[in-house]
């Protein structure tokens, strides 16, 4: 982290954010958003697929970043004062430049709204939030507030007039208070979605709070009770489905438990792997220019929308691939060539 903020890097987490991002990069630039494999995208509404585990992983690792970061900072009794400061600013940069890549998307790609909601305003509120925690609060008052967002979100949508995104709690909140600055607006029947819309947020901070107890953890070395946590909330998540099924575009908390569990898993399994083992830490230069990376691929991905030159470039670069890979490969072979422009730039 920058921002005063900077402390000693565990390799592991570098890597594993590093990935994250990377596979965020190749399932948001398809060459073809017609012919895309199954497992790289969403779901279209409850459900997990693989690629709904991305922004989950992202932001449980923006928990265990502020652990890292902070914590020892805090042990050591520094003044809250300046933590303060340096968190808010942090999280305002990142909200600050999620609005502006959206002011872009809107101005070059003639979008109808502009949209206030986003990832990096996700990330930049959910980092405040985390930063608070770490700074204000005990571990054991960080669990409760966990468990209370957890059980007061779900008591919300159990009583909810609906699951289904119209009609949903959710939806009615995006609605009131974002309106046509939604990711979805319906002009004609004034209704509005957004799924990282407000209502649904209570369920991202979870999953960075669940971050934020597993980096304590991690910072400890108590690597064994870190794979003890990811076990009990991937089960704990699996069985809650049954009765609050997983979306992502609610972050609904059997969806917070299921995937902070995995994410919690990859991180004992990363820690063990690079940490201990001392295996090279694949894909660390991402994870060490994560938002530099994700900011910087939007907006070549708007300027060449924008600019009319990614229909063009796919089709004459990419095109002749068809024959031999299928339209669902050739589609890929452009993602994953974008994403190694991307890791070739942030080496």
């Amino acid at each position: 982290m920058s921002g005063g903020l900077a402390t000693k890097r565990i390799a592991s987490v570098d890597a594993l954010r590093g990935l994250t991002v990377a596979a965020m990069l190749l399932v948001n630039n398809p060459g073809d958003w017609g012919h895309v494999y199954g497992p790289l995208e969403h779901s279209d509404w409850h459900g997990c697929t693989p690629t709904d585990l991305i922004f989950p992983f992202f932001l449980f690792i923006v928990g265990v970043s502020a652990a890292l970061a902070l914590g020892p900072r805090v042990d050591a009794g520094a003044a809250a004062g300046p933590l303060r400061a340096a968190v808010l600013k942090r999280g305002l940069r990142i909200i600050g430049l999620g609005l502006v890549l959206h002011a872009l998307a809107w101005w070059l790609m003639h979008k109808p709204e502009f949209r206030v909601m986003g990832v990096l305003q996700r990330i930049g509120i959910c980092f405040v939030v985390a930063g608070w925690a770490v700074i204000e609060l005990r571990w054991r008052g960080r669990l409760l507030l966990l468990l209370s967002l957890l059980l007061g979100y779900g008591a919300l949508l159990h009583v909810g007039p609906t699951l289904d995104k119209l009609g949903s709690l959710n939806q009615r909140l995006d609605t009131a208070l974002l309106g046509r600055f939604a990711y979805e607006w319906n002009p004609a029947s004034g209704v509005a979605f957004d799924p990282e819309g407000l209502l649904s947020t209570l369920g991202a901070l979870a999953t960075t709070l669940l971050g934020l107890l597993c980096g304590g953890l991690l910072r400890r070395g108590r690597s064994v009770r870190l794979l003890g946590v990811g076990v009990l909330a991937a089960l704990a998540g699996w069985a809650w489905s049954a009765w609050l099924p997983w979306n992502k575009q609610l972050w609904t908390p059997s969806f917070v438990l299921w995937t902070g569990g995995l994410a919690a898993l990859a991180l004992a399994a990363a820690h063990w792997w690079i940490d201990q083992r001392g295996h090279p830490a694949i894909g660390r230069a991402f994870g060490l220019n994560a938002i530099g990376a994700y900011a910087g691929a939007w907006m070549c991905t708007v300027l060449l929308e924008g600019l009319g030159w990614m229909g063009p470039l796919y089709r004459t670069q990419f095109g002749p691939l068809g024959p031999w890979l299928g339209p669902q490969g050739q589609s890929l072979a452009f993602a994953v060539a974008f994403v190694a422009v991307w890791a070739a730039i942030v080496h």
